[in-house]
């Protein structure tokens, strides 16, 4: 019974071991937690709208038909306009009943409303305003947006990190100094990353050469930042 309980205990302290070798460096100093951020500006090269059409009938097939019609004129305006087949997506179809309410009396039905859109995704901003206008020309009654994005922000990215790791060190060493110490070493480093900023709105913009208004998407600018949390060793 003596060895059985031996054995047990042998295995039972396996896990705990192997706890300890991955529980990360010893730190014989001072330990100091940084957190520093970087950021860096960049202009949006993504505009993302909903377009599509809202139609109303007496009776829910004519007002999907209407509906499915008006909408077949508005993709056909977006693939006219260049935009590809991967840059449009159907975002959401819906029927639903219209009611008139007279006090005391149960609603009574009077129509169907229907509606489409879709999700366009605008990689030329500059030419999204027209299409913009197209669309409304096709029959586009409903459009929100815009949604402003940027496509690859990955070197914006890389870019932060390296102003907030310079701003982490910068701050370690000012501790260090005021308590009368050195950095050692980095023990730990993690991070969050944002792209910050209102998108604007569109706005609408004389144009000298066109009698009518154009509508315009100005894309500004928003901030990539990168946050690092930094765990240091003073000495």
């Amino acid at each position: 019974m003596i060895m059985k309980l031996a054995a047990a205990a042998a295995i039972v302290a396996l896990p705990v071991s192997a706890m300890a070798e991955v529980t990360g460096p010893t730190i014989s100093g001072t330990r100091l937690d940084i957190s520093a951020q970087g950021t860096v500006q960049r202009v949006p090269d993504v505009a993302i709208i909903s377009a599509g059409v809202i139609t109303t009938a007496t009776t829910a097939k004519s007002a999907m038909v209407s509906n499915a019609t008006a909408m077949t004129r508005v993709l056909a305006a977006l693939r006219g306009a260049g935009i590809a087949e991967r840059d449009i997506a159907t975002a959401q179809i819906g029927l639903s009943p219209q009611y008139r309410y007279v006090d005391n009396q149960p609603p009574v039905v009077i129509g169907y409303q229907a509606n489409n859109s879709v999700t366009v995704r605008f990689r030329d901003i500059a030419k999204s305003g027209a299409i913009l206008d197209a669309l409304v020309a096709a029959g586009a009654n409903q459009i929100n947006g815009p949604s402003l994005t940027i496509d690859k922000p990955e070197a914006a990215q890389d870019e932060a990190r390296a102003e907030a790791m310079k701003t982490a060190r910068t701050r370690a060493e000012l501790y260090a100094r005021a308590a009368g110490m050195t950095v050692k070493r980095i023990i730990a480093i993690s991070e969050t990353s944002s792209v910050s900023g209102p998108p604007p709105m569109p706005y609408v913009r004389a144009q000298m050469a066109d009698s009518a208004a154009k509508s315009e998407i100005v894309p500004g600018e928003q901030d990539v930042g990168i946050t690092v949390n930094v765990t240091f060793e003073l000495g």
